[in-house]
């Protein structure tokens, strides 16, 4: 495969990282037009000149699952208002960041992300900087959802393959709470430090004039019904239809007064969609590539899973990434064609698949593109007013100071 097809892809990724930053106004007018355009012309390459149709339809059905699922999860997480205080401490914070990560597991990363991202907006607003959005992505959106198939698409298409559904979570929970105990001692400190410099009078203003209520009860049943739609495995996009026509039903039952309060419109999950689209489409390259060149790879240990799988899965889809590395795992040891279940009675490919399983979760956190609702999370945050850092910012001022530190110590501790 020649590697000028991975250009528009890495052109994308620029144009995301640096575009915001150095011409804004026409970015924020042309973006569909050059996200569209540059998957188009990857397609185009595919089916004209390589005649590779089938995985051109196999991408466009992820991208349909991708983008229903979390749609879906934004139009019903909208009908749901959680009214909070206008201003919590920072005990108060790490008590609904732990909520969330637990949450996570149950509703997966983007159903507990878009649940709680408004009201985590509104109990912080007198005070929130860039920080509280980076460490929700890190803790809720990423994270968080390593516990169980139902937290992150890559656990769950393991669980698909044959992996049971509790196995994942007695080998990642030493490493999850480590993990989260980490981050959340990191922004207990960063909160803290924030809490104190404000002025005492806004403080003694704002706090306690508001109660804690949740309006918009159905709407959790729309959730649950929405998570049990994920198992269904065929027909071909019944799945789809079932989530569909759910979130359908929620958006023209709930209450105008709840879309109001939540500030409600679809343009966060349209510019997802927009250019979503165009990084599945750009990605096809790079994957296959990743597919070639992993068949190759030999010096196998749990570290080169963790960070190959994690370095991957920061900038391209995390699921296929998983599957790839998956298959790498399953080669290597798998030499008589085992079933999965006596497989996992090997503790080398044991190791191998919680490296693959936490290097594909973890790593999803270092950059907005990492993981679907981490680009959500930031677009409603942009939509709130709220300041996000930009995608380089993100890498320089977060990832690399505070979550690359704590990767490297789960590194030592768990994989090294």
């Amino acid at each position: 495969m020649t590697y000028f097809l991975i250009v528009p892809f890495a052109l994308l990724l620029l144009l995301i990282a640096l575009a915001p930053l150095f011409f804004p106004d026409w970015w924020s007018k042309h973006y569909p037009k050059v996200s569209l355009a540059l998957g188009v012309l990857v397609i185009a390459y595919y089916v004209l000149q390589l005649h590779s149709v089938e995985i051109v339809l196999h991408t466009a059905s992820e991208y349909i699952s991708f983008i229903v699922l979390i749609g879906a999860l934004f139009i019903v997480s909208g009908g749901i208002h959680i009214s909070t205080k206008d201003l919590t401490n920072p005990k108060e914070n790490v008590l609904l960041l732990v909520v969330g990560a637990i949450l996570a597991n149950i509703l997966g990363t983007t159903g507990a992300s878009m649940l709680l991202i408004r009201p985590w907006i509104k109990m912080n607003k007198v005070r929130i900087q860039p920080y509280h959005i980076v460490f929700f992505i890190f803790i809720i959106s990423n994270v968080g959802g390593s516990l169980t198939p139902i937290g992150d698409p890559p656990l769950f298409l393991g669980y698909l393959k044959g992996i049971p559904f509790w196995w994942i979570t007695s080998r990642a929970f030493p490493i999850w709470l480590t993990a989260i105990g980490l981050l959340l001692i990191i922004f207990y400190i960063l909160d803290l430090k924030n809490f104190n410099e404000q002025k005492k009078s806004v403080i003694k203003q704002i706090e306690g004039t508001d109660v804690w209520k949740i309006d918009g009860l159905i709407n959790f049943l729309f959730l649950g019904i929405i998570l049990l739609a994920v198992f269904i495995e065929s027909p071909l996009f019944l799945r789809e239809g079932v989530i569909i026509v759910t979130a359908v039903t929620s958006y023209f039952t709930t209450k105008k007064t709840i879309h109001t309060a939540n500030h409600f419109t679809f343009h966060p999950i349209q510019e997802v969609a927009i250019l979503f689209a165009g990084i599945f489409a750009t990605m096809i390259p790079a994957l296959e590539l990743l597919r070639v060149q992993a068949q190759m790879m030999t010096s196998l240990t749990p570290s080169f899973f963790y960070w190959n799988t994690g370095l991957l899965s920061s900038f391209l889809d995390n699921a296929p990434t998983y599957l790839s590395f998956f298959s790498v795992a399953e080669g290597n040891i798998n030499s008589t064609s085992l079933p999965i279940s006596e497989l996992l009675l090997n503790p080398t490919f044991s190791s191998y698949l919680t490296a693959i399983s936490i290097g594909a979760v973890f790593f999803g956190a270092n950059t907005y593109i990492g993981n679907g609702p981490n680009f959500m999370v930031k677009s409603i945050a942009d939509h709130y007013k709220v300041p996000t850092p930009s995608f380089i910012r993100y890498i320089t001022h977060y990832t690399i100071p505070f979550l690359l530190p704590v990767l490297i110590v789960i590194w030592l501790l768990f994989f090294y």
